[in-house]
């Protein structure tokens, strides 16, 4: 039975963990079955599956190595074939990791590219292949304004991808939109405390860490206003501002 405030099906990359997984749960809450990718995170997959599904609503697990271009070039068709309404891709998947400028650090920047540019460029060419219309939303990074250096591959993917989002908005328009998020103070690094984010907020106009339902909420917005397309928008705090 449709409910009747479906409004279709959602492929979430990186739908186990983080702000992936916070999207994919309030995707779910405003009607959207959902398409939970993972790669190795299965059992943190399969607790969003039983959450999501206790809500009443479809929800699907797809594993992809997004790292494998064969692999990555399937996803959306195997997403299609199971909902053939699929109407909205958010990438949200990517790696996070130091690189500098050195060669013993190439595998780094292929890793990275892969996965956090790379990925979101295939699936995005075959989410409107194959789906024709509905919107893309790219998780980028507040630090796409800024020249930071202690982690060069990963900035590089993520200043590329809101180019990419922008070329994306024109060339896939008028019945696909694509627009971005950059998050800045929401989830500390793995491995890091929560803490870290207390200490890093005294710098930003706000002066104080965001939350995952602050990225829903930016999601929502872009939903609902068919009118935008290109825009990225910074969920910071401020952080964008300064140095």
């Amino acid at each position: 039975m449709v409910k009747k405030n479906f409004k279709g099906t959602a492929l979430v990359t990186g739908a186990a963990k983080r702000i992936g997984k916070a999207i994919a749960s309030f995707l779910a809450a405003e009607g959207y079955q959902i398409a939970a990718h993972y790669n190795h995170s299965e059992k943190d997959a399969q607790a969003v599956v039983k959450d999501i599904r206790k809500k009443g609503v479809a929800c699907e697990l797809f594993q992809c190595d997004l790292g494998s271009q064969e692999d990555t070039a399937l996803l959306v068709q195997r997403v299609h074939a199971k909902f053939p309404d699929l109407n909205l891709l958010i990438n949200s998947a990517s790696i996070f990791e130091k690189s500098k400028f050195k060669i013993r650090d190439l595998d780094l920047f292929n890793d990275h590219f892969a996965i956090n540019l790379k990925a979101p460029f295939i699936l995005s060419s075959e989410f409107r292949k194959f789906c024709k219309r509905g919107q893309i939303i790219n998780l980028l990074d507040t630090d796409i304004v800024k020249n930071q250096t202690t982690h060069i591959a990963y900035l590089l993917t993520k200043k590329s991808l809101a180019d990419m989002t922008k070329l994306a908005a024109i060339e896939f328009a008028p019945h696909i939109r694509v627009n971005g998020i950059a998050p800045g103070l929401i989830l500390p690094p793995a491995g890091k405390p929560t803490a870290y984010l207390d200490q890093r907020a005294k710098r930003i106009p706000l002066q104080r860490k965001g939350d995952v339902h602050y990225i829903t909420q930016s999601v929502k917005f872009l939903l609902d206003h068919d009118f935008l397309t290109g825009q990225i928008i910074f969920n910071d705090g401020g952080e964008h501002l300064v140095p």
